[in-house]
């Protein structure tokens, strides 16, 4: 793709032409014309691109790699947007009657990705010993894509099902097999817990969509459906719990990745630190 646009053979390929191909897919490489790609979606770009070079080399047609010494787009910082403890029990509170309600209440308690939450099956649920495990994805690109395995190996986790969460499942269990009875041979047969009544499972984009639409019809701040994920998050920093605690709930691969989402959360805790300092010191 690079060297159709370019115009150019492997051996005329050079640094700066790598450069322009990054600095242009930053600045505007988005297919639906919204500005640029993501610093990391970037690194990504020029990775394969790499590799490609690399490839080359070891086939003798050419003799360095015009990869080298490409500078890539400083790393954005980015700040989570999040609900803090009133506002989610004020969401809890207004949307307790919505059909979303114990889908959206189970990405907050489990801090979960959209594609794990509507990845959850009744084989992720051991009633027996009260868990829940992660194990399953859906996500979507051009089509719905289902996916027996986690973004990273951290990612697969179990959790303690709480009694509201154990009694919310078995209700949700009833209602599969009354809406089994009632949809007949129309009903979609498949294992995941979040769906229609007609057993077909929803849409990741149905669910960001339907999230924002309840967020206005209840006059409630307007997050994105990840944002639940970072409202966990913030209750588990509000509650005490440490970075790496956050890091093993989340599923995160490193602590870094934790720190540098959800660092800026603990606000509180640093103003307490800021005033203990200040009232130890003698001006």
């Amino acid at each position: 793709m690079l060297l159709k646009k370019l115009n150019k053979t492997l051996k005329q390929i050079k640094r700066e032409d790598i450069q322009k191909y990054i600095n242009l897919k930053y600045e505007s490489g988005r297919k639906d014309g919204k500005g640029g790609l993501s610093s990391r979606s970037v690194k990504l770009h020029l990775i394969i691109i790499r590799q490609v070079f690399k490839e080359a080399i070891k086939s003798n047609y050419i003799s360095n790699n015009p990869c080298d010494y490409v500078s890539l787009p400083k790393a954005e910082r980015y700040e989570a947007s999040f609900y803090t403890i009133n506002q989610l029990n004020t969401l809890f509170t207004a949307i307790k009657d919505e059909p979303l309600y114990p889908l959206i209440y189970c990405a907050v308690v489990f801090g979960l990705r959209r594609s794990e939450v509507l990845g959850l099956k009744w084989d992720s649920v051991n009633f027996e010993n009260n868990t829940i495990s992660i194990k399953h994805t859906v996500v979507r690109y051009s089509e719905i894509v289902e996916k027996d395995t986690t973004k990273t190996n951290s990612s697969y986790r179990t959790y303690p099902l709480s009694p509201e969460v154990t009694e919310m499942l078995h209700t949700i269990k009833a209602l599969e097999h009354l809406n089994r009875d009632v949809f007949g041979k129309e009903y979609f047969e498949n294992d995941y817990i979040f769906k229609w009544e007609n057993g077909k499972p929803y849409t990741p984009d149905f669910i960001s969509r339907k999230f924002h639409k309840i967020l206005v019809a209840y006059n409630l701040p307007v997050i994105r459906f990840h944002d639940l994920r970072h409202s966990c998050a913030s209750l588990l920093v509000a509650n005490g719990f440490t970075l790496k605690d956050i890091q093993e709930w989340l599923g995160h691969a490193d602590i870094q990745t934790t720190a540098n989402i959800y660092a800026h959360l603990d606000v509180e805790r640093k103003n307490k630190i800021a005033i203990s300092m200040v009232n130890s010191l003698k001006f």
